[in-house]
């Protein structure tokens, strides 16, 4: 069962549930990954205005781009870490009742997240990665992001990863 196919089975399951906190995080959740696919599609060009809805480009070069798995983690991601801030803010503002319903929405968002490594297991794959690309220091700092961020794929937040390559390159 795909991430995609998990969360329209549990926003249905929440709705008969009346679960209202899951339905409006699910809610949230599908309108951001729609927006997501919608933002993957190509622009339609001026003399075709209606290939994409009938499928005409479909399947050929420039057709419409997958929205796979990995976009849809990268999505949820980007949905945990705005309520990671929302939650430093309502802290800061002495607003512990909204840092708590923003906790509560959050940790229903990390349940379609893939299980987070550990810093030791996130610096043993920078490591390695550094000494595949023969890194040297600071100037190399976005090509071993670059190919750590692949392998690590939604399983260690950006920075994280940014701290461990900076302190291992030295930068």
């Amino acid at each position: 069962m795909s991430i995609k196919e998990k969360i329209e089975k549990d926003f249905i399951e929440a709705r008969k549930e009346k679960n209202e906190t899951m339905v409006s995080v699910l809610g949230m959740l599908k309108a951001a990954i729609l927006n997501g696919e919608i933002a993957a599609r190509p622009a339609r060009q001026a003399s075709q205005p209606h290939a994409c809805i009938s499928g005409q480009d479909a399947g050929v070069a420039g057709g419409p781009k997958e929205f796979g798995e990995d976009d849809i983690l990268k999505v949820i991601g980007s949905e945990v870490k705005k309520h990671k801030d929302s939650i430093g803010e309502y802290t800061k503002g002495g607003r512990e009742d909204l840092a708590l319903k923003e906790k509560q929405e959050m940790e229903i968002l990390m349940k379609y997240l893939p299980a987070q490594m550990t810093e030791e297991e996130l610096k043993k794959i920078v490591e390695d990665k550094i000494k595949d690309l023969d890194a040297k220091g600071a100037g190399d700092f976005g090509k071993v992001m670059g190919a750590v961020v692949k392998i690590v794929a939604g399983r260690a937040g950006g920075d994280t990863m940014s701290k461990i390559v900076k302190e291992i390159l030295g930068a």
